[in-house]
């Protein structure tokens, strides 16, 4: 016969660190909703009746701010960038607001990247050092300047892993790219410390994580240059446009120079005076007024955007911290992280694949490591594609000799391969974010007891 007194005690007994840490009321609500339950991928009433997702962040925010904006534009008939106009106003507030000296409104983020190649001279025979999961745009950069793409492996944060880039530094090497991807910062001390070691530039590509934060500082401040894209799936959007963002005039000055046909006198930041270099052929990447205009209104929201991401993703992260042998993502910085998803790892693709499966069934938005893609595995970058058969890149010795394929990111592909997660929205009510919560402990629990 079963002695109930000595079952409590023993009860008690072992509930007892976790309710100094959760308090009583805490465990005992876990317990009781982490009761086995049915889940719906078998047949089991789902957590939530119609899926909860979440649309690009930015538009959610549209309001009479933009529209006002807009119609300043239009007002005005001066859609082309001009002094004192929106492209201007926002060029100075986002400088501003990240706490560096100089921003550059640009047409996109891959066109920020390519002004910010040519702002540090990368060139043929030169080699940049870049993560092997990243958008295509940083690649397509690297080759379109003439130079030569070096792929890195990446770790738990999906961010390049700093342990191995110095295996990949050579005499040619120039520029490493640090990509901040799906709002995760990623180690900058540790990338930094290796480039002042070695006499290297950083990049900051800051594409998915507008707004985000290493100890501190925004990212896209800490390296040489940074850029951001304000396409529609970014923090904060226009629809397209992008930065490139700097402390050195030099810098500066040749990213302007570059994105307006080589010449510096569009609006060009007077308070460097009137530039120290000659032009050089060019690009016309400049930001028109309608795209600043939406972009002054959304750069008052990119905080309110943020913290909500992050609350929403910290509720998330406390309701599912005592699952056994959980592992979530890693981050270069868990405060200054956007909290765009909460991933776990699966431990393996299998595993990985039926809790995304299962957490859908739910009604929650759930998927794989998303907006990039693992590029020396890619077709078109396998296979060295160019837009020229003699593009200068991979036509000398030391193009030829680089390889690409899946031999050169086991750990990259691995990683993918076993981490899974949930959407997070800023506008999530918080029968939302518990819904989440809960969609996770059931399928994660059913999962580890089978």
């Amino acid at each position: 016969m079963c002695d109930l007194k000595t079952n409590r005690r023993m009860f008690l007994g072992t509930m007892g660190a976790a309710s100094a840490l959760m308090g009583s009321e805490a465990v005992l609500g876990s317990l009781l909703r982490d009761k086995p339950e049915k889940l719906a991928i078998d047949g089991g009433k789902p957590v939530r009746d119609s899926s909860l997702g979440s649309g690009p962040y930015g538009t959610q925010f549209y309001d009479e701010v933009e529209e006002q904006e807009l119609l300043d534009v239009l007002r005005s008939r001066s859609p082309f960038r001009h002094e004192e106009g929106k492209v201007v106003q926002f060029e100075r507030a986002y400088a501003e607001h990240l706490g560096a000296r100089f921003a550059l409104g640009v047409t996109s983020g891959t066109t920020a990247l390519y002004a910010a190649m040519a702002a540090l001279e990368v060139g043929p025979g030169d080699e940049v050092i870049l993560p092997a999961w990243n958008w295509y745009a940083d690649y397509d950069a690297i080759v379109l300047s003439g130079a030569l793409p070096v792929f890195a492996e990446i770790d738990d944060s999906f961010c390049i892993d700093p342990d191995d880039i110095e295996r990949h530094i050579t005499p040619h090497t120039k520029v490493i790219i640090a990509a901040h991807l799906e709002g995760c910062p990623c180690d900058m001390d540790a990338i930094l410390d290796i480039a002042r070691r070695h006499k290297l530039r950083v990049l900051e590509d800051c594409a998915q994580c507008a707004g985000g934060k290493y100890k501190g500082k925004y990212v896209g401040t800490l390296g040489d240059i940074g850029i951001n894209s304000f396409q529609l799936s970014k923090t904060i959007t226009a629809g397209e446009g992008g930065a490139v963002v700097t402390n050195d005039p030099v810098l500066y000055e040749r990213a302007f120079r570059f994105h307006d046909v080589g010449i510096i006198g569009r609006s060009y930041n007077e308070s460097v005076g009137h530039g120290v270099l000659a032009g050089f052929a060019s690009c016309n990447f400049r930001m028109n007024e309608f795209t600043g205009a939406v972009l002054c209104g959304q750069l008052r929201k990119l905080e309110t955007i943020c913290s909500a991401l992050r609350t929403n993703a910290k509720k998330v992260r406390a309701g599912i911290a005592d699952l056994p042998k959980l592992k979530l993502r890693k981050s270069g910085d868990i405060e200054g992280d956007l909290g765009m998803r909460v991933f776990l790892d699966m431990g393996n693709g299998e595993r990985r694949d039926h809790f995304l499966r299962a957490v859908r069934a739910e009604g929650i938005s759930a998927n794989g490591p998303g907006g990039s893609a693992i590029l020396p595995i890619d077709d078109r970058v396998a296979n060295k594609r160019t837009v020229h058969p003699e593009w200068p890149s991979f036509n000398t010795p030391q193009g030829k000799a680089i390889q690409f394929g899946p031999e050169c990111c086991p750990r990259t592909i691995d990683i993918l391969s076993r981490h899974g997660g949930v959407i997070i929205g800023p506008q999530y009510t918080e029968q939302d974010v518990q819904d989440v919560i809960a969609a996770i402990r059931k399928v994660y629990l059913a999962m580890h007891e089978a």
